[in-house]
């Protein structure tokens, strides 16, 4: 009893400690450096020419390439290659550009396991998309007379080509320039997996701050490198506080650094400007230059990854084509196997669309989820809920999701409630509801050690928590204390977690609640580097090490799998997670996790936020005035002013910070927060119509000013600027008290203010008033934005209002836009139930053109909504009145303001009250 009561003491004050810490600055002696994992310590020590692997056997089975990896004499280390056993490469094509490349142990040669490969990522359509291939032809290497190499068709324009000896992969354009490659600096190392002996010289644990993690079968890490070619950057690989062109990490004129990370963490309060990893890891990474390229591993296990400057290998020996730009990195895991995917381009939209092909394209929000959330750690009670509505209301301000933190449940025990705080959980979502409003509550993956509580009794009777490297129920210390974590590996346990969500089992839940996912890293207050140990053990004897990265994936869809049953999967879900992997776009949302209310954390959410949508995770946002912290109040302003053009928009805050609901900071303050939060819902359709794009292409709704300029030099290395789609630019302000802010506007056509309407021209920098305002926001000549100009409390309340179509005209006298319209919840729009118009000005005349394909299965959208209002900007005319046809009726045109609310600027061509069915074919002729 003493020592339990010993041990009960210890654990409360280690808890109290992570309390106090979290709202300290960040730790870096809690986390590991590169010299402190050894993986990564003996990868960045081998030199280029290091490996010693040559193809043979080469053949074509199963429509693949297949051949042996055989190694061969090492001079560096002859020990350390020579008695490998031969690997098995897999060279395998795929519609669209896409090679996928595996490299493993020959199950064949009896190795002690079977490594891990990671499931439940790729979908099931790619799979579909194989071409089989019949033959490979054979050609001399022109670099060595006695080595040569298989070529095989990618797609019209590109080849796969294995070089023998030394073996390398790369694609190339059909006999000509190289695309991607891997191991042309002969750096690939795989630590195959042993039996230990009773005197094995291996080591066969790791330590770190007092903790110890067993290594079963020995170090089984893999290190390999990539070259981009054509490319002067590259981006990607988050989650990290960083730039987005990625900074080289090693060579010259590199200070030292650590490789940027890829091991998913509570990192409290993070710094900027660091390759540590964050929350989340998505292991793919794309170039841009002269053309764009990418690259995925497909691997959970911790990653590390060098990015190289030019000349790192100056002394190398290896020569490679020096008449393209190249960008050379360097990839290193700690266990899983080679599975990579190359994909050749050659665009931005090519290469993401590529890579969605392969991890799925990002899930369709509904509606209310692209509005505006409110949130904090902790609303006290439902008094305060109500109150904290009701204030929205009084000023103005419409919001679509009040959030719970974990201080509405029981002892942190998830899936109740505090009945004393929160005795009537069903009324007040109904009462928000009534309102157009929803709720959003968390639960966490830490399950309470706790005999009395439902959900544990469960699932330790079941045997449904993660063990421990002895096969015990893991045991960490999170929230609610001691507490277990369910082992989401399992598709059973998924689905037994899934039910967990159903009216009956969650009580106190109605259709109307949505749910958040946190700490599902996952978090473990008591773990080496407040995680869980690599050696716990998954469904199948997988080692944690194995699959870390992939555990809050795997979390985060067995929670919306939830919300998906309890609809009888005819509402779309929407959860937030905080931890994430390649795949996660396919069931939720996710944030930058916890930032801080500091100016340059306002500025990295934009390049962390642009890399998420790179890396397939559209629907991202940071928290609005930073988590930690109490934001100046023109921070928090102009916090608002660019988080209105998040994808994912919502305020949150620690529960020691100082309450900042938007009313809060003066009657000015409020004015210019209500602006930012209203000029969001007036370009919910845009949005919308944007999340879609990105639903059916995975081009992101926020986009890097090059996705759009690829050719534009100046935009490669631009991450204070971006783009919403293709027609809205937005420039953030960094900076307290900024005077001026300079604002680069790509392309030869002009751009409007998004307010005002004034003109600037394309491929200029402009030094701009910092009004208090807005940020800066134009609109891109050639384009049409649709608009909702009434303002409404929620989202769902907007519905049934008209729309307003803003028209900027290029030097041509030409724009064109798209319009997406579903009924905002259901899954009926996979069915063909939605409307999709195109819209084209020219030649003075405005057509609507629908561009959905016939409906399946007689699925049906309707909508009586209509255009009321079509401004036209950059108009060279003076025009009298509008032609409608078909019907052959006129409309008034007259001059107007852009903006209604504010009537700032100068007046437009403005055709009023058209009332033209938005569903509708018809032409608008200007005379």
């Amino acid at each position: 009893m003493k020592t339990q009561m010993m041990r009960n003491l210890t654990l409360l004050l280690l808890l109290a400690f992570v309390l106090c810490s979290s709202v300290l600055s960040w730790k870096k002696e809690e986390f590991r450096t590169c010299n402190q994992t050894p993986f990564c310590k003996r990868a960045r020590a081998r030199k280029p020419g290091y490996s010693s692997l040559s193809a043979r056997e080469i053949r074509i089975e199963n429509g693949d390439l297949k051949a042996k990896l055989i190694p061969t004499q090492n001079h560096e280390n002859p020990e350390d290659q020579h008695h490998s056993k031969p690997l098995i490469l897999t060279l395998s094509v795929y519609q669209d550009g896409i090679v996928r490349l595996k490299i493993d142990e020959d199950p064949n040669l009896d190795p002690p396991k079977k490594r891990f490969e990671v499931p439940y990522v790729i979908v099931e359509e790619f799979d579909q998309t194989k071409l089989w291939l019949q033959t490979h032809s054979t050609e001399a290497d022109p670099s060595s007379s006695s080595s040569s190499s298989s070529v095989v068709y990618v797609s019209d324009g590109y080849e796969a080509v294995l070089r023998h000896d030394p073996f390398e992969v790369y694609v190339r354009e059909k006999g000509g320039k190289s695309v991607i490659s891997l191991n042309s600096h002969g750096l690939f190392d795989f630590e195959q997996l042993k039996v230990k002996k009773q005197n094995g010289d291996e080591n066969w644990e790791e330590r770190f701050r007092g903790h110890t993690d067993t290594r079963p079968f020995g170090p089984q890490s893999i290190s390999f490198d990539v070259s981009f070619y054509g490319a002067d950057f590259v981006y990607g690989i988050p989650e990290h506080a960083t730039s987005l062109a990625l900074k080289p990490t090693r060579g010259p004129g590199v200070e030292e650094s650590e490789p940027y990370r890829l091991f998913s963490l509570d990192v409290f309060e993070y710094i900027h400007e660091s390759p540590f990893g964050l929350y989340g890891s998505i292991p793919f990474m794309i170039s841009h230059g002269e053309r764009t390229s990418g690259f995925f591993w497909l691997n959970a296990a911790e990653m590390q990854i060098d990015v190289l400057a030019s000349g790192w290998d100056a002394e190398s020996g290896i020569s490679l084509p020096s008449s393209q730009s190249r960008m050379d990195t360097f990839w290193m895991s700690e266990a899983g196997v080679v599975d990579a995917f190359f994909f050749v381009g050659p665009g931005p939209k090519d290469v993401v669309r590529q890579y969605t092909g392969v991890t799925g394209r990002p899930s369709m929000p509904q509606l209310f989820a692209t509005g505006y959330h409110q949130c904090r750690w902790n609303y006290r009670d439902e008094e305060d809920v109500e109150n904290v509505d009701s204030k929205f209301d009084e000023h103005d301000i419409p919001y679509d999701v009040l959030w719970l933190d974990i201080d509405h449940t029981v002892g942190r025990r998830y899936f109740t409630w505090d009945r004393a705080l929160f005795p009537h959980p069903e009324e007040m979502q109904r009462k928000l509801f009534a309102k157009g409003r929803h709720t959003v509550t968390i639960v966490d993956p830490h399950i309470k050690r706790d005999d009395s509580y439902f959900l544990h009794k469960e699932a330790s009777q079941k045997g449904y928590y993660v063990k421990d490297a002895n096969g015990n129920d893991f045991d960490g210390w999170c929230w609610p204390g001691s507490s277990s974590y369910p082992d989401v590996l399992n598709p059973e346990i998924r689905s037994w977690w899934a039910n967990k969500f159903s009216i009956k089992n969650y009580v106190g839940s109605t259709p109307l609640l949505y749910v958040w996912n946190d700490m599902n890293e996952p978090s473990v207050f008591n773990g080496p580097e407040i995680t869980m140990p690599r050696d716990a053990l998954h469904h199948g004897g997988v080692e944690h090490r194995e699959v870390h990265n992939a555990y809050g994936y795997y979390f985060h869809m067995a929670t919306s799998d939830g919300l998906l049953k309890r609809g009888d999967g005819k509402d779309r879900p929407f959860v937030l997670s905080r931890a994430f992997f390649a795949g996660s776009q396919q069931v939720g949302a996710v944030w930058t996790g916890d930032n801080t209310a500091e100016w340059e954390h306002l500025r990295v959410s934009v390049p962390m936020i642009l890399t998420l949508g790179l890396t397939g995770m559209s629907f991202s946002g940071a928290d609005i005035g930073g988590f930690f912290g109490n934001p100046e109040t023109e921070l928090l302003v102009r916090w608002y002013q660019i988080g209105a053009f998040y994808p994912f928009f919502r305020a949150h805050a620690h529960h020691d910070t100082k309450r900042r609901e938007p009313w809060l900071f003066g009657e000015r303050n409020t004015e210019l927060i209500r602006d930012a939060i209203h000029m969001r819902y007036m370009l919910l359709p845009y949005f919308y119509t944007l999340f879609r794009e990105a639903n059916t292409s995975g081009v992101p709704v926020a986009r890097p000013l090059w996705m759009e300029f690829p050719s534009d030099k100046a935009t490669f290395s631009n991450d204070e600027a971006f783009m919403v789609g293709d027609s809205l630019l937005v420039q953030g302000i960094y900076t307290e008290r900024a005077k001026y802010v300079s604002v680069y506007m790509p392309g030869k056509e002009s751009w409007y203010d998004f307010r005002t309407g004034a003109v600037y021209k394309g491929s200029t920098t402009n030094e701009l008033e910092a009004t208090e305002e807005t940020v800066p926001a134009f609109q891109r000549a050639g384009t049409i934005i649709p608009r909702k100009d009434r303002f409404r409390r929620s989202s769902t309340q907007m519905v049934n209002d008209p729309y307003t179509l803003v028209i900027a005209l290029n030097s041509s006298q030409k724009a064109e836009g798209e319009l997406y319209i579903d009924d905002g919840k259901s899954f009926a729009f996979t069915q063909g139930a939605y409307i999709h118009r195109r819209f084209v000005f020219a030649d003075g005349k405005l057509t609507s053109l629908n561009v959905a394909p016939a409906a399946l299965g007689g699925a049906q959208f309707s909508s009586k909504c209509v255009i009321e209002r079509i401004v036209v900007l950059g108009h060279s005319g003076v025009p009298k009145r509008a032609l409608i046809e078909p019907e052959e009726k006129t409309a008034e045109i007259e001059l107007g303001p852009l903006d209604l609310k504010s009537r700032r600027g100068s007046d437009f061509i403005t055709i009023r009250k058209p009332n033209l069915p938005v569903a509708g074919d018809w032409t608008i002729k200007i005379l």
